[in-house]
Formats: C-alpha cells, sequence, structure tokens
C-alpha cells in the first residue's frame, strides 16, 4: 500500500482514514456525557429537589402543588360564603355554593396528605388572595358578581395547569391522588363561573399569556411532622363541623348563559 511521509514517521491511507473516524464519534459522544454530568440539568435539579417518602419520591413541585390546594381554599371558602349572601343572581350564588362544597373536601383532603408526608401548610391567604377578598367585599350588585366571575374564574385556570403538570409528573401516590381530586373539583368550578355568563374570556387569555410562572418552593426536604393546621382562616364553612371525608353529591350546574342570570 502506498504511504506518505511526514514528521512522526509514516501513516498509511488505512491509519488516517481510522483516526479520523475515532476522532468524528468521539466528538459526537463527549457531548452527550457531557451534559449528563452537567449539575443544572433537568434531572439534575429534579434529584436535587426531591426527598424519598413511602409512598414515592416527592418533588419540589410536588410540594408546592400541595401548598397551593391549602392556599386556595383559605380564600375560596369565604369568597364562596360571600357570593352566597352578596350574589344577585342564582347564577352567581349556586357558584359561591360550589365553592364552599368542593374546597371543603379538598382542605380536608390536603390536610391528610401534608400530616401523611410531614409538612407543614398556611393558616392564611397569601397577599394576592387577600386582595382578592378585599376587592370582592368592596364590590356591590352586578359590579360584585362581575368581579366574583372573572377574579375566580383566572384564579381556577392557573391552577388547572399546575395540577395537569402535576398529575403528569409526579411519582408519588398521594399527590397523584390528590391530582385527581383537585383536578375533578377545579374543572367544575370553571364550568360553574362560566356558567354565570359574566366571564370575559379575552381578558382570562391576555392575563394567562402575560402572566409569569411562580417560583416553587425550593426546600430540600420535607420540615418534620407538624400540628394539624386547622380549618381554614378567617372563615370556616362549618365551624362546629368537621370537614366530610367524603364529598358530598355534586351541585347542579346552572344551565350556560350568554349574559348575566336572571333570578326567577
Amino acid at each position: 500500500m502506498r504511504t506518505t511521509s511526514g514528521r512522526g514517521g509514516p501513516f498509511s491511507g488505512t491509519g488516517l482514514i481510522v483516526a479520523g473516524l475515532t476522532a468524528t464519534l468521539t466528538a459526537l459522544v463527549f457531548p452527550i456525557w457531557s451534559y449528563a454530568d452537567r449539575s443544572g440539568t433537568g434531572v439534575s435539579v429534579l434529584n436535587a429537589s426531591t426527598v424519598t417518602t413511602q409512598y414515592g419520591p416527592l418533588s419540589a413541585l410536588d410540594r408546592e402543588f400541595i401548598t397551593k390546594v391549602r392556599l386556595a381554599g383559605l380564600w375560596e371558602l369565604p369568597a364562596g360564603q360571600q357570593a352566597e349572601t352578596k350574589g344577585t343572581t342564582q347564577a352567581v350564588r349556586t357558584a359561591g355554593a360550589h365553592l364552599i362544597e368542593g374546597h371543603t373536601f379538598l382542605d380536608a383532603r390536603v390536610r391528610n396528605v401534608a400530616a401523611r408526608l410531614g409538612l407543614s401548610l398556611p393558616n392564611q391567604p397569601n397577599d394576592q388572595q387577600r386582595a382578592w377578598l378585599d376587592s370582592l367585599t368592596a364590590a356591590q350588585g352586578e359590579s360584585y358578581d362581575r368581579e366574583f366571575a372573572n377574579v375566580l374564574r383566572l384564579a381556577h385556570g392557573r391552577v388547572f395547569s399546575v395540577v395537569a403538570q402535576v398529575r403528569a409528573t409526579t411519582r408519588n401516590s398521594l399527590v397523584r391522588d390528590l391530582a385527581d381530586d383537585a383536578n375533578t373539583t377545579v374543572l367544575d368550578h370553571i364550568k360553574v363561573l362560566e356558567a354565570t355568563g359574566l366571564v370575559d374570556y379575552d381578558a382570562i387569555a391576555r392575563d394567562t399569556v402575560s402572566a409569569s410562572a411562580p417560583p416553587l418552593t425550593n426546600s430540600p426536604a420535607p420540615p418534620g411532622p407538624s400540628v394539624d393546621p386547622g380549618s381554614p382562616i378567617p372563615v370556616a364553612p362549618s365551624p362546629t363541623a368537621p370537614p366530610p371525608a367524603t364529598p358530598s353529591p355534586r351541585l347542579t350546574l346552572p344551565p350556560a348563559a350568554n349574559g348575566p342570570a336572571d333570578d326567577d
């Protein structure tokens, strides 16, 4: 075979081809190894934020979801009670009753899950939720009906996407079951709020597109067993009775409307 000479000795044509192929393969494979070992990749972050429990791995997103379920009940329960008395249409009052029923059930569920996982839960709504409640308290008449329908529909739309993400990715059996219950409840609330005929879908769409995702809870592990947070504050639907262990029969949705529903 013909050879070529150069500095360092002769090289065969076959040797050059083999060397070139080896270098190419190395260049292709090395970035894969390098990426898998880098800190900050999706898998690395997931593992760093996940803790082991007897019900399966518990991720940061799982813990954030549990907190969000509790927070939702802390302001939507009083909002539902308020709608039953301040709503000027039967559709709005019916939506309020659905909020009370759904979040009474979900609050009992989330408190049970948190206790079994050793997680602490909040006892007060967050700043944004308190602002929503204050705004609803100040509104009157038809303005109240419209604000109630849109604020609650916006909030439920935001949490609906979180529920779907958690249900799709969680490896924890307790969180998976809670996500199933939350999905059913949130979808029911979205439908009953839309049935008031007062939801501004264009405004909801604009807000959803412009809103940024909230940060996840970045705790390295559950904080350990804690005292039962008790019934939601500032208002509980039945102060003298514990939340039901199972959901009561679903309330009937009012008929869909194109405009504000009227009382008969």
